[in-house]
């Protein structure tokens, strides 16, 4: 179901009432995608449900369209399917409040506003930016800064910078890069996959302090998350508002139980469990979207696979692949079988 506009108008011509969603701190989750096993045509029964299972277990915002989603395996039509699929399950059950982040990466400044236009109209809240990389040796770093300040500019949604160097032919945002774009009111957080909490921390600490803050007054707030659930306490510690992760796919309950554990001053036990989290998303990190996947197959019952061509060729192989990255994450799934849902 598509919110507002920044105009209060929707691609269909209609108005509608409801406001966008606010960012808020806490777990967000970027949702993988589910495909027919045998057409590899969107399973959107699969994704609806996958949303209202997060969303059940006290996550408290989604991201499409990310490296989890197999963005780079749809087509334009499809991306905006996901997310609209997305946001009219969590719509129907209640969740009206609950953001949703489109990722759009793209390799053009127009191509990305694009993007963002349509992220709009197919329901999202926010928007998360990749820097441009084909043409990395030829970028000089005030054209990445001005990409983001462009795309910032047209973009009807609020935009968080996503740092991620493995996905970018290395290109790694510093701390005052991000520090120098926060300056922009409708740039609102970011992402950092990059795993540098010294990073984050500086992020944090200096977009927290109202002195030292580059942000205009009475601008939104800015949101510094984690890229990943293995240095959530790590990230909660320094300053950080949460995480984006991946791992929540699997074990939503234990990474939101991790998060509460900390916000509710539990430190040692929320230190205990980001042990057991931490080994269980080196799992997931190791195995990318195909060991994600395996893992939900073995321990939940669904998941689908991969589009080719990650899907395995064989289905011997597929099997491998559950035993595999489902026995790494065995200890993690028998926390999230003692814990219960937050939200019904």
């Amino acid at each position: 179901m598509p919110l507002e506009d920044t105009n209060g108008s929707l691609a269909n011509g209609t108005t509608h009432s409801t406001p966008r969603p606010s960012l808020g701190p806490g777990i967000y989750v970027p949702t993988v995608a589910f495909f027919d096993p045998k057409s590899e045509d969107l399973d959107t029964s699969a994704i609806a449900a996958h949303a209202l299972r997060l969303a059940r277990a006290g996550i408290t915002g989604l991201t499409t369209q990310g490296s989890n989603g197999e963005a780079v395996h749809l087509t334009s039509s499809e991306r905006d399917t996901v997310t609209s699929t997305t946001r009219s399950a969590l719509v129907s059950a209640g969740y009206t409040d609950m953001p949703v982040i489109v990722g759009c990466g793209g390799q053009s400044t127009r191509e990305v506003i694009d993007l963002t236009r349509s992220a709009a109209q197919a329901g999202g809240s926010h928007v998360l930016v990749l820097p441009p990389s084909y043409y990395r040796a030829s970028y000089p770093k005030k054209a990445l800064l001005r990409h983001f300040r462009d795309v910032a500019d047209a973009s009807p949604l609020p935009v968080l910078i996503y740092n991620y160097p493995g996905a970018v032919a290395g290109i790694d945002l510093t701390s005052d890069d991000i520090l120098e774009l926060a300056i922009h009111p409708n740039i609102v957080g970011c992402k950092l996959t990059c795993g540098n909490t010294g990073k984050l921390c500086r992020i944090a600490s200096t977009l927290a302090n109202s002195k030292e803050s580059p942000r205009p007054k009475g601008s939104d707030p800015f949101f510094t998350f984690g890229g990943s659930a293995d240095f959530l306490l790590p990230t909660l510690v320094a300053g950080g508002a949460g995480v984006i992760a991946g791992l929540g796919n699997v074990v939503p309950r234990s990474t939101v139980r991790l998060y509460d554990l900390y916000s509710s001053g539990r430190v040692d036990e929320a230190r205990r469990l980001q042990s057991t989290v931490a080994r269980a998303d080196w799992a997931v990190i190791e195995g990318g979207v195909v060991g994600t996947k395996a893992a939900m197959r073995m321990h939940f019952g669904y998941g689908g696979f991969a589009r080719r061509p990650l899907r395995a060729a064989e289905k011997d192989e597929e099997i491998v692949e559950e035993q595999r990255w489902g026995g790494k994450l065995a200890e993690c799934v028998g926390v999230e079988n003692t814990l219960y849902d937050v939200r019904r």
